[in-house]
């Protein structure tokens, strides 16, 4: 079994895999209409037969899928504190280099196939050494060169709308409104105007980075789509049919509370404070469809996100950094915590009251 964060990088690494397969059908498709015949093809470049097209067609799309783990695992967390032109040049860079690597290693075995004999054939690199200094090389480095750059395009892209969103545009999932049942996590930051005041809005601005960036693991750990970034808020959102979502949501909470406790020492020592939050979680229906006129989003209506964001700012009022709805107590089928009821509240603005619940592991 994958842990969850090789399936997340998995899912994130396979668009970027289509999109190789995909440009490199077209190249090549163009590369044999310009052709023609196998006869008109230059001895720089290899003949395409069946075996050699399912060894490019396989090879381009595993190129597609280590170009997606190199960079969400790794290049993605090295460019991103610089801006976007550094960072995509940056990048490119990069993955020049590490594609002409790749294009040598394909080329040898791709010619071992086509003339039936080692690697270590000397047939094999006089072919690559006619091959490097061919227009045929500069030409496959300007095909990588566009798949590498719609591949970066992608991932910005990604990056800012949420790999889940530019999922859901891209298959139109909510093209059309569609009614399903989420559950929804509001969390705050405790005493957020007081730090603004202390840290000034250039610090303070830093510190909420640091902040949203130190919760986004435990985030993504459980498997939480971040629906919306509200200032010191951050609303978080899980579909019923992900296994055990209330499960998952709870175990969400307390490792974002552990992770912040972890880099105590860092805030102290950068800031001299060290963010807390409270939260609430509720579930219920939902319509969800893409919105807007000048920006699309995805959007979610109904009277789940008034309850939660309602039932959150009663954490106050109890004193507690967490607060659940009996919907939520009922669809959490393991014991790992204990709920405590606290009673029916009359929530503000909501006429009929709501059953809230204390939560302990």
């Amino acid at each position: 079994m994958l842990a969850l964060k090789q399936k997340r990088l998995l899912n994130q690494s396979l668009p970027i895999a289509i999109i190789w397969l995909v440009t490199g059908w077209v190249f090549l498709w163009t590369e044999q209409a310009i052709i023609g015949n196998t006869s008109n093809t230059p001895d720089s470049a290899i003949a395409i037969t069946p075996k050699v097209f399912l060894f490019a067609s396989i090879s381009v799309a595993l190129i597609g899928l280590l170009v997606g783990y190199i960079e969400y695992g790794f290049i993605n967390k090295v460019f991103k504190p610089y801006r976007f032109a550094i960072k995509l040049l940056g990048k490119f860079a990069f993955y020049i280099l590490f594609m002409e690597l790749i294009v040598f290693v394909t080329f040898i075995i791709a010619a071992s196939i086509e003339l039936n004999t080692s690697i270590g054939s000397g047939l094999v690199w006089n072919k690559y050494s006619v091959f490097f200094w061919s227009i045929t090389h500069a030409s496959t480095l300007i095909q990588l060169a566009f798949s590498m750059l719609l591949t970066l395009f992608y991932v910005e892209v990604s990056e800012h709308l949420g790999h889940s969103v530019l999922s859901n545009f891209v298959t139109g999932r909510y093209h059309h409104p569609k009614t399903e049942t989420r559950l929804f996590m509001f969390s705050d930051m405790k005493s957020s105007t007081q730090i603004a005041e202390t840290l000034g809005h250039d610090t303070y601005f830093q510190f909420l980075a640091s902040y949203y960036n130190d919760l986004s693991d435990a985030i993504l750990r459980h498997k939480g789509e971040v629906y919306q970034y509200v200032g010191d808020e951050i609303v978080l959102t899980w579909p019923h049919t992900t296994k055990d979502y209330a499960q998952l949501s709870l175990d969400c909470f307390f490792a974002m509370k552990d992770d912040l406790a972890q880099r105590q020492s860092y805030y102290l020592k950068a800031y001299g404070i060290v963010p807390d939050f409270k939260a609430a979680i509720h579930l219920g229906e939902v319509t969800t469809g893409e919105i807007g006129a000048l920006k699309k989003d995805i959007f979610f209506t109904g009277d789940v996100l008034n309850t939660t964001a309602r039932l959150q700012s009663e954490c106050q009022s109890f004193n507690v950094d967490l607060l659940v709805s009996k919907d939520v107590v009922d669809a959490v089928s393991s014991d790992t915590y204990v709920f405590k009821s606290l009673g029916s509240v009359q929530l503000k603005g909501k006429t009929q009251t709501v059953e809230v619940f204390l939560v302990n592991r």
